[in-house]
């Protein structure tokens, strides 16, 4: 049985970028990156060697952060934000999986009188 080498590249959740290469990416200078590191935005993996390294969800968060900035958010704003649009998301997801099993079942949605 072998196993793919490259398959960790499939996983949004694997850091692969350096931090050069993450604010390249996202036309930010590395600063940007280190600033929402340290303000708890981010929390980017560690090499052994101490170097940050980014996945493609920190990235999609980071890209997210970056639009709020620049629609004139200040940063904790910005933070607050996110997670408000992160638990909508969760919450539309449950209920999409609470209607999927529901309809499974054979439940047909609730009518109120």
């Amino acid at each position: 049985m072998s196993t793919d080498p490259l398959q960790p590249l499939d996983d949004p959740d694997h850091p692969v970028l350096t931090m050069s290469q993450a604010a390249e990416l996202l036309g930010v200078q590395a600063a940007f990156l280190r600033s929402l590191d340290s303000s708890g935005v981010l929390h980017p993996h560690r090499s052994p060697g101490g170097h940050r390294r980014y996945s493609r969800h920190q990235l999609e968060r980071a890209a997210r952060v970056r639009g709020l900035l620049d629609d004139g958010h200040q940063l904790s704003s910005a933070q607050v934000i996110l997670g408000l649009q992160d638990e909508l998301a969760d919450a539309r997801a449950d209920a999409a999986q609470a209607r999927g099993e529901r309809d499974a079942t054979g439940g047909g949605p609730d009518i109120a009188s």
